[in-house]
């Protein structure tokens, strides 16, 4: 029986993005099932304790670091147009309306129950981070999608009849009693592993683990 890694991932995070190419090799060499636990970002999650307008420390060094880690991994890096999370960067509010992270994280939700939850993730996550302006309109999340094998028509149907925000709060619920609050944390055997740059910690645990190579 495969074991199971669960990966608490978002779609506004750059470094959930740059971890997801990871995982899909880590699938593919172990005898693991790799599980999208989508949580909401820490901005909607908690919007007091990650954005203070006084304090631009944080986001700026992410705006940095992101864009750098993705050119030593060679991974096209735009900041997405639009932004996932609906914020005035000058306030750096956020709006109490969330179209597109509701949309993009329910149907990540559909994704996983299909079977095809990371595949989803990547796609997507490269559609967004990875310079589609306007990777909302058009068809560029149904391609994405079909190109992962699933159906946008039908995940939209199944969302708008699905119990998918209560299984995006047990995600939250899940990713505190493995210890952590942030994306990508990946849980294996109740162990959290947290960020983009701990996948070969991951592996190099997993062998340790004893785990069959693919």
């Amino acid at each position: 029986m495969a074991e199971p890694v669960d990966v608490y991932w978002s779609f506004r995070s750059p470094y959930s993005y740059l971890v997801t190419a990871d995982l899909l090799k880590l699938q593919d060499e172990f005898d693991v099932d790799v599980a999208l636990r989508v949580v909401l970002p820490l901005a909607i999650r908690n919007k007091e304790a990650v954005f203070d307008p006084s304090n631009r420390k944080p986001a700026l060094y992410i705006l940095m670091d992101w864009e750098r880690r993705a050119e030593m991994l060679g991974r096209p890096h735009v900041w997405p147009n639009p932004d996932p999370i609906v914020q005035d960067y000058e306030t750096m509010q956020v709006a109490d309306e969330q179209p597109h992270i509701w949309r993009l994280s329910k149907l990540g939700v559909e994704a996983q129950r299909q079977g095809r939850g990371i595949e989803f993730a990547s796609a997507i996550s490269t559609l967004v981070f990875g310079g589609t302006e306007g990777w909302d309109k058009g068809s560029h999340v149904k391609d994405a999608a079909a190109s992962c094998g699933l159906d946008l028509e039908q995940m939209e149907k199944a969302v708008s009849a699905g119990d998918h925000v209560d299984e995006i709060e047990r995600n939250h619920a899940g990713l505190e009693e493995a210890g952590h609050w942030g994306v990508p944390t990946m849980v294996v055997r109740n162990e959290p592993f947290f960020g983009q740059d701990r996948v070969d910690t991951l592996r190099w645990h997993l062998d340790r683990l004893g785990l069959s190579k693919r």
